[in-house]
C-alpha cells in the first residue's frame, strides 16, 4: 500500500487563506493539514484535514514571534509533511523552513497584492523553495527561481 503524500497547507488568516483555500482542488485528494493563526477558521478548515492554530505573530513582536515559532516545531515535527505550501505570512515562511529542514519540499505562492515586490516573507523563502510562484508576470521577471504561471484569484 502506498501511503498518502502528507501536506501542510500554511497562511495567515484572511487573504492568505483566501488564496489558499482558491487551490483546493490542487490538494483535495490528498492527506493534508493546515497552520493558522487565528481560531476563528477552525471550522472552515477543520471540513478538509486537520487544523492547528499558532496564533498572530510579526518583526514588530518578537515573544509572539518565538511562541508562534516553538507551535509550528512541534506541529512539523509531530506531522513530518513531505509537502509544505504557503501563501504567507510569517507563520508560512516559519512553517516554509522548518518543513525544509525535514527534508519537506516547499511551495511558496506569494500574494496578488505584491505587485512590484516579492513580500518580505517571500523573498527569505524565496532561496530555500522548490517551487516559488508569483501572480504578476512583470515580478517574475525581477527575481531568480521566481516562476508566473497565472493568478490565483
Amino acid at each position: 500500500m502506498v501511503k498518502k503524500q502528507n501536506i501542510c497547507l500554511v497562511a495567515s488568516a484572511g487573504g492568505h487563506l483566501s488564496q489558499l483555500l482558491r487551490l483546493k482542488e490542487c490538494w483535495s485528494e490528498k492527506e493534508i493539514f493546515f497552520i493558522s493563526t487565528t481560531e476563528v477558521v477552525r471550522t472552515q478548515l477543520s471540513q478538509f484535514g486537520k487544523v492547528y492554530i499558532v496564533g498572530e505573530s510579526n518583526r514588530e513582536h518578537p515573544g509572539r514571534v518565538l511562541r508562534v515559532w516553538w507551535r509550528c516545531v512541534r506541529i512539523i515535527l509531530r506531522e513530518r509533511p513531505q509537502v509544505v505550501i504557503s501563501t504567507g505570512a510569517a507563520v508560512g515562511c516559519m512553517a516554509c523552513f522548518l518543513g525544509k529542514l525535514c527534508r519537506a519540499k516547499v511551495i511558496w505562492i506569494d500574494s496578488i497584492t505584491n505587485v512590484e515586490r516579492l513580500s518580505l516573507s517571500g523573498r527569505m523563502v524565496r532561496y530555500i523553495a522548490d517551487l516559488f510562484l508569483v501572480q504578476w508576470p512583470e515580478l517574475a521577471k525581477q527575481y531568480n527561481k521566481v516562476e508566473y504561471t497565472g493568478a490565483v484569484i
